[in-house]
């Protein structure tokens, strides 16, 4: 065989070798792609995203869109030659494993952890809209989660309302932490509570739950030994009556990124007019009872994904926008967010055609 030709040949069975071993090899990596963008003023499967009944409600045309980040499963191993083509690629973001599924956790662990965070990002949501109308929402703090195996298991329950701790009134949940945490672990604590089927039937029967009940338990050491922190296994949160039903409708969909954009549908149903005099508007961030925007994560690919349905205006969390302005899609102006009511004016510049007002991200934030 000639030299040329043998060397030809050994370059081609290199080369398919080094295919194969790229398509059989994994590699710790995941992707991120944009995922599907849903008009919060809208319908989404064939009903309005949001569900107003109890309150006045107002035509609200235009686009207000929530935007979402498709990611690979956390079992999906991902090959060399896909990593190599995500890399290369505009519209996906090749990440470690670890970064989407930190500690081993797996698929199942992770749909639940974001189907709690979207629940309270659309809790959250609905306080902050009506707080900025000037409505009142009741809210106490409440057992969110017991922990299995802990001291609190089968003491407290999901959605019991933590009156006081040790007798000291309990106003936001992280008083709950900071008071047991005063103990030295195997100290008794004593939970001041409303059992969650007493408070259920009182927010029923339209009244007050009046009835409490003492609850003693003995703290434990947290796995940090280092600190040696007492705890009881459970985590706080906040719970709310609203003067009237406030529904959203939106399947398939966690995390909490999308809680601004619930927030001002949520204000432009509530109002006359059109928040974005018909423009189309986009946007992402968590939100607060208070209306304080927080940074999310896949910026990048929800800006791509905005775009693309057409979206002129990203409404992005202040701390994103570093990281958007950096491969801003053509068209899209970035709109730098801190609170609902950044939002707010910002639209209202939208709408009347000052955009020269905005508060544009830059590379500094």
């Amino acid at each position: 065989m000639p030299r040329r030709t043998a060397t030809m040949l050994a370059s081609t069975l290199m080369l398919i070798a080094l295919l194969c071993a790229g398509v059989l090899i994994p590699v710790p990596y995941a992707e991120m792609s944009p995922g599907p963008t849903v008009n919060t003023l809208g319908q989404h499967d064939g009903e309005p995203v949001l569900q107003i009944t109890g309150h006045k409600t107002y035509p609200a045309d235009g686009h207000l869109n929530m935007t979402t980040v498709r990611v690979t499963s956390a079992d999906y191993r991902m090959n060399l030659v896909e990593a190599v083509y995500g890399w290369l690629a505009h519209d996906s973001k090749i990440v470690p494993h670890d970064t989407l599924y930190p500690d081993g956790k797996t698929e199942e662990q992770s749909t639940q952890e974001n189907a709690e965070e979207f629940s309270q990002s659309q809790e959250s949501a609905k306080v902050a809209a009506l707080k900025e109308l000037g409505v009142p929402v009741r809210s106490w703090v409440i057992v969110s989660t017991v922990v299995k195996g802990s001291p609190a298991e089968g003491r407290l329950h999901a959605g019991d309302v933590v009156k006081a701790v040790d007798g000291t009134a309990v106003k936001q949940p992280a008083d709950v932490a900071k008071l047991v945490t005063k103990h030295k672990p195997g100290q008794d604590v004593v939970f001041t509570v409303v059992p969650a089927k007493d408070q259920a039937a009182a927010e029923k029967a339209h009244r007050t739950a009046t009835g409490t009940r003492d609850v003693t338990i003995r703290t434990a050491v947290s796995d940090d030994r280092a600190a040696r922190r007492a705890i009881v296994g459970i985590s706080a949160g906040t719970d709310h009556t609203f003067p009237f039903t406030i529904d959203i409708k939106l399947a398939d969909v966690g995390g909490p990124s999308a809680g601004l954009m619930f927030a001002l549908g949520i204000y432009d149903k509530l109002t006359p007019g059109n928040l974005t005099g018909g423009t189309f508007v986009a946007g992402t961030g968590t939100i607060d009872d208070g209306g304080t925007v927080g940074p999310i994560g896949g910026i990048e690919m929800k800006t791509v994904g905005a775009r693309s349905k057409g979206a002129r205006y990203f409404l992005t969390p202040a701390d994103n926008c570093a990281a958007a302005v950096k491969d801003t899609p053509d068209g899209l102006t970035l709109v730098k967010v801190k609170t609902i009511h950044d939002a707010l004016d910002a639209l209202k510049d939208i709408r009347g055609g000052d955009t020269d007002a905005l508060p544009k991200c830059t590379t500094k934030g």
